[in-house]
């Protein structure tokens, strides 16, 4: 469902189909591209994590946020953590971070790459 600058994609939707897929998966998360792709500079993602699923750590890109639209999230940092609840919105730490779910959660990874 990779969507182009002139679709619209209705959230509400997209977290009840994210969030089956992620009980359907072994890894107990699932993710959709709404806007961007690889090659684009600006790329939104949207999230599910299930209970206790983990986007282990990883490194941040130039420029990102997330934005908590369900659930509860800890974001690691180094040496630090973030609780993230829904309504909350956060740019990322600027370096190697992990992503926790406290609860079921669906939320979007807003990503600008280097180009």
């Amino acid at each position: 469902m990779t969507g182009s600058p002139l679709t619209h994609t209705n959230l509400t939707e997209l977290e009840e189909t994210l969030l089956e897929q992620a009980r359907q998966s072994s890894s107990r998360r699932a993710a959709e591209t709404l806007h961007g792709g690889h090659e684009a500079v600006l790329r939104q993602t949207a999230i599910a994590l299930l209970d206790e699923a983990e986007l282990l750590e990883h490194d941040s890109p130039p420029e990102a946020i997330v934005q908590v639209l369900s659930g509860h999230l800890r974001l690691t940092g180094q040496g630090r953590s973030w609780e993230l609840s829904a309504g909350d919105i956060m740019p990322v730490p600027p370096e190697r971070h992990s992503v926790l779910a406290r609860e079921d959660s669906f939320f979007l990874l807003t990503v600008r790459r280097s180009v």
